[in-house]
């Protein structure tokens, strides 16, 4: 059996997951870049976004709609395994479908939530907190604005966790701030 060394896995992982949605879709609708902090752990992530062009309920000048979030984020953990001198980096690979809420126009205020899978390229264990195995759900909910010019400027929370598949499994959560840009 062929296995892939672990800095292949998410490369591979992201290029099957661009492909599933270019498959039923066309290039991305907006990028972002997100930086997240918690739990004595930072995150640079990057995303592309493909819209649901057909809305899920609409009415009153506003709607609720959605996008697929492609991410792939480096998290660097300050305090690996408790220990204070102790750095870790791992690599995320996350494909989530959001539901958002907002005006026709898509300019303006609008709130969102999500769930997703993202991938983790080592089991993440830092300051007393462990998420066992790879495989990770991350959910979030968060706040936004999307400028007249397509710019969009997010504040989200998001939490991850392998929802009790294995153990130990404390979780882990972080706050986001995204900027993205529609194109």
């Amino acid at each position: 059996m062929c296995t892939l060394k672990p800095p292949l896995r998410p490369l591979l992982l992201v290029a099957v997951m661009t492909a599933g949605l270019s498959a039923h879709s066309h290039a991305a609708d907006s990028a972002s870049l997100e930086w997240a902090s918690g739990n004595q752990t930072q995150m640079l992530r990057l995303g592309a976004q493909w819209l649901w062009h057909e809305p899920l309920w609409q009415g009153n000048g506003s709607h609720i709609g959605g996008y697929w979030d492609l991410t792939l984020a480096h998290w660097r953990e300050q305090r690996y395994k408790g220990r204070a001198d102790a750095q870790y980096d791992v690599v995320s690979v996350g494909i989530t479908p959001v539901l958002r809420f907002q005006q026709d126009s898509r300019v303006g205020f609008y709130a969102e939530a999500g769930i997703g899978l993202h991938w983790l390229s080592e089991a993440y264990d830092n300051n007393g907190h462990i998420l066992s195995g790879n495989m990770q759900f991350g959910d979030h909910i968060g706040i936004g604005y999307v400028f007249n010019n397509h710019v969009d400027l997010s504040f989200k929370i998001q939490h991850f966790s392998n929802g009790g598949t294995q153990k130990p499994n404390d979780g882990t959560n972080f706050v986001v701030i995204k900027l993205g840009h529609t194109f």
